[in-house]
């Protein structure tokens, strides 16, 4: 069965993400979620796909706070269709092996089935970043990610 989503229910999720608190995060969570952040991997080593409530979990209140702190986060635009939400915020955190803040824009998108988020999908906008907040990171080829469920972590050349 598949009920709607609402503005609220995106906003608890977000506030849930930012507190850092496990229970909370995963009361939103599906226990068979499929969550994905594309970004600078290199510096954001927590992007990448993750498969299951635990993954997830662990990646936003272990994995993301080793890597940046997160100082503001300004929701701009939500958009609901029926299970199916839409989201554009504007972060800025404090990068933990640089110091240096990072402000940068994202986009992320939503599915949920019976009030539980069974899909998500992140877009991080490097491009819009505060100038020379991140250094720049030379390699030849782009590498991806997969964390899955158990834990391991899968690295591809792509």
């Amino acid at each position: 069965m598949t009920s709607g989503i609402s503005r609220g229910f995106v906003q608890a999720y977000f506030r849930a993400c930012v507190s850092r608190d496990p229970e909370r995060i995963a009361a939103f969570l599906h226990d068979d979620v499929e969550w994905s952040l594309c970004g600078p991997i290199d510096l954001l080593p927590f992007c990448g796909q993750r498969s299951g409530k635990a993954a997830v979990v662990d990646t936003l209140t272990r994995l993301v706070p080793s890597v940046i702190r997160l100082t503001k986060m300004d929701l701009e635009q939500i958009l609901i269709d029926g299970d199916r939400a839409a989201s554009y915020m504007h972060l800025t955190a404090v990068h933990a092996s640089t110091g240096r803040t990072v402000s940068y824009r994202s986009a992320q998108f939503i599915l949920a089935r019976d009030g539980k988020i069974v899909d998500f999908r992140g877009v991080i906008d490097r491009r819009r970043r505060r100038a020379g907040a991140w250094p720049s990171v030379q390699h030849g080829r782009g590498w991806s990610a997969v964390i899955r469920g158990n834990g391991q972590l899968h690295r591809a050349l792509s």
